[in-house]
C-alpha cells in the first residue's frame, strides 16, 4: 500500500457536483486545514471520555492519534475515519474503577477490544450475514440506547454539584445546535463546552495550579492494566459493549460508502479489527477506549472531502497534542459543572443513536416481538437491573443486552414454529 493521493483538480477547489474522493487530496496547506478541522470535531467528545473516567487526556489524545494511524493502514487506506474516545465504555468502566481502580478498567478495555479484533477477522473471513442474523435493527439499536440511558445518573451527579454552569453549558449547546450552521453547528458540543467553562472561570470555579506546573513537551501518564480473576464479573460488564462497537463501526463503513456512493463492504472485517487492535493497544498504555466518529462523517459531509490523508494529518496532530503533559492539565480544569451540561446532552445523544437505528432501518413498532425486545432491555438498562448469584453481579447493560437478544429470538423462533404448524395442519 502506498501511501501517495491524486491531486483533486487544481487541488484548490470542490464543485458543488464533485467531491475529493479518498484516494485524492487537495493541496497540502488545505489538506492539513482539513485534518486540523477533524481534529477539533472530535476534539469535545474524545476529551470528555478521560475526564469523566479519570484518565489522563493526553494520554487519550496520544492513543487517538495512534489508533486512527493504524486504522488508515489497516483499511488500505480506503476507509477515511477518525477513531476517538468510545462513549459506549462509560458505564463499565465506571463500575470498574469504583470496584478495583482504573487498571481493572483497562483490563476490561483490553478484553472488549480483543474480541473486537477476533470479530474482525471472522468477518473478514465469513462476512457480515451473521451479524445481522444475530443483531437485527431492532435488537442493536436497543443495546446502543439502553448504554447510553444507564448513564443518566452519572450525568445527574455532575449536574448537581454546580446546576446554573451546567444549565449554561446546556443552553449553549442548544443554541450552536440551533443558530450556526454547518460545521460550527456539528461543534455544538465544543461551543457549550467553551461557554460553561468561560462562565466557570468567571465564577471562579476554575482551578489553573497544575496547569503552570506542566512542561509544554514530555511524555503523557502511562498505567499498566490489572487483570485479576476476583473481578470477573466487572470484566462481563465490558462484553456488550462489542455489540455497540460493531453496530458503530457497520454504520460508519455504510455512511461513507453511500456518501461517496461505493461498496464498503468489504472493509467492515479490517476496520473491525483495526479498532479491536487500537483499543488494545490504548488500554495497554492506559488511554481511553477507541471508535469511528459520527462528528467527522458530519465534517466529510459538510466539505465534501473524503481525503484519507486529512486524517493521517489529524493523526499525526492528535498525537503531537498528547505529547504535550500542559494540554492535558488545560483539559483537567474543565469543571464538573460543565461536564453536567454536556454529559446531559451526551448520553441522551448516544440513546438516540439507537432510536435513530430504528428509524432508518424502519422498525414495525406494530409487532409485539419488536415492542417488547425494545422495552424490556431499556427499562433493564436505563433502571440499571442487577442480579447477584454467589459472587457474580450482573448490572443493568448486561442483563438488558441478553434480554434484548434472547427476548427477540425466541419470540422470532415460536412464532415460526407456530407459522409452520398452522401451514402443515391447513
Amino acid at each position: 500500500m502506498a501511501l501517495t493521493w491524486k491531486l483533486h483538480g487544481d487541488g484548490k477547489t470542490v464543485s458543488s457536483d464533485e467531491i475529493v474522493l479518498p484516494e485524492e487530496r487537495l493541496t497540502w496547506g488545505r489538506t492539513v486545514g482539513f485534518g486540523m478541522q477533524h481534529v477539533v470535531a472530535m476534539f469535545g467528545a474524545t476529551f470528555l471520555v478521560p475526564l469523566i473516567t479519570g484518565f489522563p487526556p493526553a494520554t487519550t489524545l496520544l492513543f487517538s492519534g495512534i489508533g486512527t494511524l493504524l486504522f488508515l493502514l489497516i483499511t488500505r487506506n480506503k476507509l477515511p475515519s477518525y477513531l476517538g474516545s468510545s462513549f459506549a465504555f462509560l458505564a463499565p468502566i465506571g463500575a470498574a474503577v469504583t470496584a478495583g481502580g482504573p487498571g481493572t478498567a483497562l483490563a476490561g478495555i483490553i478484553i472488549v477490544g480483543a474480541i473486537l479484533a477476533l470479530v474482525g477477522v471472522l468477518v473478514q473471513v465469513v462476512g457480515t450475514r451473521w451479524i445481522d442474523l444475530l443483531m437485527p435493527p431492532i435488537v442493536s439499536g436497543a443495546i446502543v440506547a439502553l448504554i447510553g440511558f444507564n448513564l443518566a445518573p452519572a450525568a445527574r451527579d455532575n449536574f448537581a454539584q454546580s446546576p446554573l454552569i451546567a444549565i449554561i453549558t446546556l443552553l449553549a449547546i442548544i443554541l450552536a445546535a440551533v443558530v450556526f450552521k454547518g460545521f460550527l453547528g456539528r461543534l455544538s458540543i465544543v461551543v457549550g463546552v467553551a461557554v460553561g467553562y468561560i462562565a466557570s472561570a468567571i465564577a471562579g470555579e476554575v482551578e489553573y495550579s497544575k496547569v503552570a506546573d506542566a512542561p509544554w513537551v514530555g511524555l503523557p501518564q502511562f498505567t499498566a492494566p490489572e487483570f485479576s480473576a476476583e473481578h470477573l464479573t466487572i470484566y462481563l460488564m465490558f462484553v456488550p459493549v462489542v455489540l455497540a462497537l460493531i453496530a458503530e463501526n457497520i454504520g460508519h463503513i455504510k455512511g461513507v460508502g453511500q456518501l461517496i456512493d461505493r461498496d464498503l463492504d468489504g472493509l467492515t472485517g479490517r476496520a473491525l479489527f483495526a479498532d479491536g487492535l487500537a483499543t488494545v493497544i490504548s488500554g495497554i498504555g492506559g488511554g481511553s477506549p477507541t471508535t469511528t466518529y459520527g462528528e467527522n462523517i458530519g465534517v466529510m459531509a459538510a466539505t465534501r472531502v473524503f481525503s484519507t490523508a486529512a486524517y493521517w494529518v489529524a493523526g499525526f496532530t492528535a498525537i503531537v497534542l498528547g505529547l504535550s503533559p500542559k494540554v492535558g492539565e488545560v483539559i483537567n480544569t474543565i469543571p464538573a459543572g460543565v461536564l453536567g451540561g454536556v454529559t446531559t446532552a451526551l448520553y441522551g445523544l448516544i440513546g438516540i443513536i439507537g432510536v435513530r437505528i430504528w428509524v432508518e432501518n424502519k422498525v414495525d413498532f406494530s409487532k409485539p416481538v419488536n415492542q417488547l425486545t425494545a422495552g424490556i432491555a431499556l427499562i433493564m438498562g436505563i433502571a440499571d437491573f442487577t442480579i447477584t448469584t454467589g459472587e457474580l453481579s450482573f448490572g443493568g447493560i448486561i442483563l438488558g443486552t441478553v434480554a434484548a437478544i434472547v427476548v427477540y429470538h425466541l419470540m422470532t423462533t415460536i412464532t415460526k414454529v407456530r407459522g409452520t404448524e398452522k401451514s402443515r395442519l391447513g
